[in-house]
């Protein structure tokens, strides 16, 4: 067979035109709508922040960046779809703080960790211990004294078992040495209406949906579950400064992709996300949900994920803790 020189010379501009073809893909990106996917419903503050840094990314960047809702399964469900779409900078997750706890609660799961890649890290939602104005215990001291003064212990209520507010009144339980008992709800209004009822001793919450309780004055604000004081509420000590050294939890919220994902992509979407972060009207927009921006490379939120993968395994496994 006769291979002449144009057919010679058009087989090898077909070979190599993958190469600066994918080039300028990863240049072009974003070229199309992009789907940002958020592991809850609806109105919280994972979709309510999602929905404000997605505006900035499609004003900074000239494309669509539009919010897909996945919630259930403590986050998997969302998780597992991410970890395992295409590669190309289209499908990103918006990760919660159950993601590093997933894994010690549920054993095997349908995704691998090596399946995603950390993008940046975005906010924390701290988490404030309150109790009802009505209560007998007025302090975090009188709390587990009341506490140690029960056959069963505390109760606390909180989102659901394995959640962040759960796993900080595991936390404090140990630290108090006193025996205590997680009552998940669905939602904050259900906690409320019990902790209102005295049917619960306390809980650990966000603070925009407890704010409006605490400044009618039927709830009180103990302490808040940070390393340092809030910016959000800053007359509120932390645990640690009231004698219990190891309760430091939040909830969490940033970016991950497809392993697969370019670097080039990644690169450019971590720094979209610290350019809108560092916005002053954003983080005001932010502080307003009750999250206080917490700013992180990808390097950064994936060493971050790593320490907070290894803490609550630990008292996972210590407490025998189980997912539903």
């Amino acid at each position: 067979m006769t291979i002449t020189r144009r057919t010679l010379l058009g087989t090898l501009a077909f070979s190599f035109s993958g190469l600066p073809f994918s080039a300028h893909a990863e240049e072009a990106w974003p070229s199309r709508l992009v789907r940002l996917v958020s592991p809850y419903g609806p109105g919280g503050s994972n979709d309510i922040s999602l929905r404000l840094l997605a505006e900035e990314f499609g004003r900074s960047l000239h494309q669509q960046f539009i919010v897909e809702n996945k919630p259930g399964a403590g986050t998997r469900i969302a998780n597992d779809l991410v970890a395992h779409a295409p590669g190309d900078g289209y499908t990103i997750l918006y990760v919660a703080a159950p993601y590093a706890t997933a894994e010690a609660l549920f054993g095997k799961l349908t995704y691998d960790r090596s399946d995603l890649q950390p993008v940046a890290m975005a906010v924390i939602a701290p988490l404030f211990l309150i109790i009802s104005a009505d209560a007998p215990f007025k302090t975090p001291a009188e709390l587990i004294a009341y506490g140690k003064s029960k056959p069963d212990g505390l109760t606390l209520a909180s989102p659901g078992a394995g959640s962040q507010p759960h796993l900080a009144g595991e936390l404090l339980f140990r630290d108090a040495g006193v025996k205590g008992l997680n009552i998940p709800f669905r939602g904050d209004a259900a906690s409320y209406t019990e902790l209102l009822a005295g049917r619960v001793d306390a809980t650990l919450t966000a603070l925009p949906t407890a704010l409006p309780y605490i400044q009618s004055g039927k709830f009180i604000v103990l302490g808040v579950a940070s390393a340092e004081r809030s910016a959000l509420y800053p007359q509120a000590p932390t645990l640690r400064e009231q004698g219990f050294p190891n309760v430091a939890a939040a909830g969490w919220y940033g970016f991950m992709a497809p392993s697969t994902t370019p670097r080039a992509i990644v690169d450019k979407l971590q720094a979209e996300v610290l350019r809108a972060l560092a916005d002053p009207v954003v983080k005001d927009k932010l502080t307003a949900q009750g999250l206080e921006v917490r700013a992180g490379t990808a390097a950064e939120f994936g060493q971050f994920i790593d320490n907070e993968t290894r803490k609550w395994t630990g008292l996972i496994r210590e407490a025998g803790l189980k997912g539903e």
